[in-house]
């Protein structure tokens, strides 16, 4: 049991962590990424990036979901390795 409540609050720490912010590749505006279910348009047709939560540093800059998510399981596995 103490180890699911460590892994949760790891799990939660993580996720406070980061923003996944997004936005339509002529756009210049970012907003908040809600989930791939609610985008409107598919994936390739956006712009993402990863930042820390109080969003003033840069942890991925704009690229393409795979490279941004490539980047955000880099930084979850070294949180969670010590």
């Amino acid at each position: 049991m103490k180890e699911f409540l460590k892994y949760n609050l790891l799990n939660n720490i993580v996720k406070k962590i980061m923003v996944l912010q997004y936005k339509l590749k002529s756009e210049t505006r970012w907003k908040k990424y809600p989930g791939k279910d609610k985008l409107k348009h598919p994936v390739g047709r956006y712009d993402f990036r990863l930042l820390s939560e109080d969003k003033k540093k840069i942890l991925a800059d704009k690229g393409p979901y795979t490279k941004v998510m490539k980047r955000f399981r880099q930084i979850e596995f070294f949180k969670h390795r010590g």
